[in-house]
C-alpha cells in the first residue's frame, strides 16, 4: 500500500489494482496534463494536473463503494475505472477534445485501445479483472458505472473542490463527504437518499458558479480557441497524425506548434498570454437562431467570411460558438417522500441556475488586438449582428 500526499484529501491510500496501475505509462502521462488546462492563463495557481485529479476521484470512488457495501471484482473494477477515467484526455484536456473526435471519432471516455493492452491491459488481467469492463465502467454503463461518469459521479466531486481549491475560488467546496454518504440506488440508478434536496441543490449552485468565474473565463476561451484552430492547422499540414497528436502532453504539443511555421505564432501568443481580444462578445438575444445552431464546418466557414470581409488572413479571425447552454446536473435524481424525483422537479433554483446560464451565454469573435475594430465591423455585416463588438479584455 502506498499513502500518498494530496492537497484536497490529504492522504489516499492506494493498493491493489489501483497500486499496480500507477506506474503504467498511460497514468503517469497525466502528470504532464494540466487539469485546468488554459484556464492556468487567468488563475495563476491552477497548474494541477489530471494526475492527481485521477488520484481524487480513485480516493472518492474508494470511500463510495465503502458506503455502497460493495466489494470484490466489481469494487476494483470500479477503482480501476476511477484511477483510469481520464487516460482517454489529449493534449490541454478540453480545449484539444473536439480535434480529436472529428479526426479519430472517439471521445476522452473511449479508452478501450488504452487498456486492452500493454501495461495497463497487463495489470489488470493480472488482478483478475477484464479491461472492457474497465473502459465500459469508465464510459458510464452499468449500475457502478455511474459513480465514474455520472450526474452524481465522483469524478464531479472532485474537480470541483479541486478547482476551487487551485484556483482560490471559493464556489466550488461542495460538501463531497455529505453527498458520499447520502449515495443509494434505486432499481439500478443512483440517486440521493431522503432528505438531501439542499445537498443535491449545492452541487447544482457549485457547478454553475465555477462555470461562470472559472470554466468559461473569456480569456480561456479565447486561449482554447486559438488553440483548437491551431491544432486543426497541424494536422491538416501532416505535421503529426491524429493518434500522435492525441497521445502528446501539454508540452509536446505546444513545442509541436512551436516548430510548424503555420502554428508558430499561435504557440507564441500562448507561451506569452499575447492572446487575440475580443472583437465580438454578444449576448444569446443579439446572435441569430442559424449562427448559434451552426456546426464545426459552418463556424470555420463564418471566420473564412469574415476575415474575407475585414480584408484579413482566415487566421487572424476566430469565431467561438458555445451552442445552447446544458445543465446536466439538473437531472439529479433525490428520493422526496419515498418517490425518486429528479431536481429540476423538485427545486425552484434549478430555473433559476438554467435562466443564469442563458444570461450569461456569450458569443464571441477573436482577432489580433491591431484588427479587432474592422474584425467587429465585418463580423456584424456577414453574421447578422447588430452594435456587438466588443474592444475590452
Amino acid at each position: 500500500m502506498r499513502a500518498i500526499k494530496d492537497s484536497v484529501h490529504d492522504y489516499i491510500e492506494v493498493d491493489g489494482v489501483a497500486e499496480a496501475l500507477l506506474d503504467t505509462p498511460p497514468v503517469q502521462r497525466l502528470r504532464h496534463i494540466k487539469q485546468l488546462s488554459t484556464i492556468r492563463l487567468v488563475y495563476p495557481s491552477a497548474n494541477h494536473t489530471r494526475f492527481e485529479h485521477s488520484l481524487g476521484v480513485y480516493h472518492l470512488a474508494d470511500r463510495a463503494l465503502e458506503y455502497l457495501d460493495v466489494t470484490g471484482a466489481r469494487a476494483d473494477t470500479v477503482r480501476a475505472a476511477a484511477l483510469l477515467h481520464d487516460v482517454g484526455h489529449g493534449p490541454y484536456g478540453h480545449q484539444t477534445e473536439g480535434i480529436i473526435e472529428r479526426h479519430l471519432g472517439r471521445h476522452h471516455d473511449d479508452v478501450a485501445h488504452l487498456v486492452a493492452d500493454g501495461a495497463v491491459g497487463d495489470v489488470l488481467r493480472d488482478h483478475g479483472l477484464d479491461p472492457d469492463r474497465v473502459a465500459a465502467t469508465v464510459r458510464g454503463d452499468g449500475k457502478l458505472g455511474q459513480l465514474v461518469a455520472g450526474e452524481l459521479d465522483v469524478d464531479r466531486m472532485d474537480y470541483l473542490v479541486r478547482d476551487a481549491h487551485h484556483t482560490g475560488v471559493p464556489y466550488g467546496t461542495i460538501d463531497y463527504g455529505r453527498l458520499l454518504r447520502a449515495l443509494t440506488f434505486r432499481d439500478g440508478d443512483l440517486v440521493l437518499a431522503e432528505g438531501n434536496v439542499a445537498t443535491a441543490e449545492s452541487l447544482l449552485v457549485g457547478r454553475a458558479l465555477m462555470n461562470a468565474t472559472v470554466y468559461r473565463h473569456h480569456v480561456s476561451r479565447i486561449a482554447g480557441a486559438m488553440l483548437d484552430r491551431a491544432g486543426e492547422r497541424l494536422l491538416t499540414s501532416a505535421a503529426i497524425d491524429p493518434e500522435s497528436f492525441a497521445r502528446t502532453t501539454d508540452a509536446e504539443l505546444l513545442g509541436a506548434l512551436r516548430e510548424h511555421d503555420p502554428t508558430a505564432d499561435t504557440a507564441r501568443r500562448i507561451t506569452e498570454r499575447d492572446l487575440y481580444k475580443r472583437a465580438v462578445w454578444a449576448e444569446r438575444g443579439d446572435v441569430p437562431g442559424s449562427v448559434v445552431d451552426a456546426d464545426y464546418a459552418e463556424t470555420r466557414e463564418f471566420e473564412r467570411d469574415i476575415a474575407e470581409e475585414a480584408g484579413l488572413p482566415d487566421r487572424s479571425v476566430v469565431v467561438d460558438n458555445p451552442g445552447h447552454p446544458t445543465m446536466p446536473e439538473s437531472s439529479v435524481r433525490v428520493v422526496v417522500n419515498g418517490d425518486v424525483r429528479p431536481l429540476d422537479q423538485q427545486s425552484p433554483l434549478v430555473e433559476g441556475m438554467l435562466e443564469s446560464q442563458r444570461v450569461q451565454w456569450r458569443f464571441g469573435v477573436y482577432a489580433p488586438d491591431d484588427h479587432i475594430t474592422e474584425v467587429a465591423a465585418a463580423a456584424e455585416r456577414v453574421l447578422g449582428l447588430e452594435g456587438v463588438g466588443d474592444t475590452s479584455e
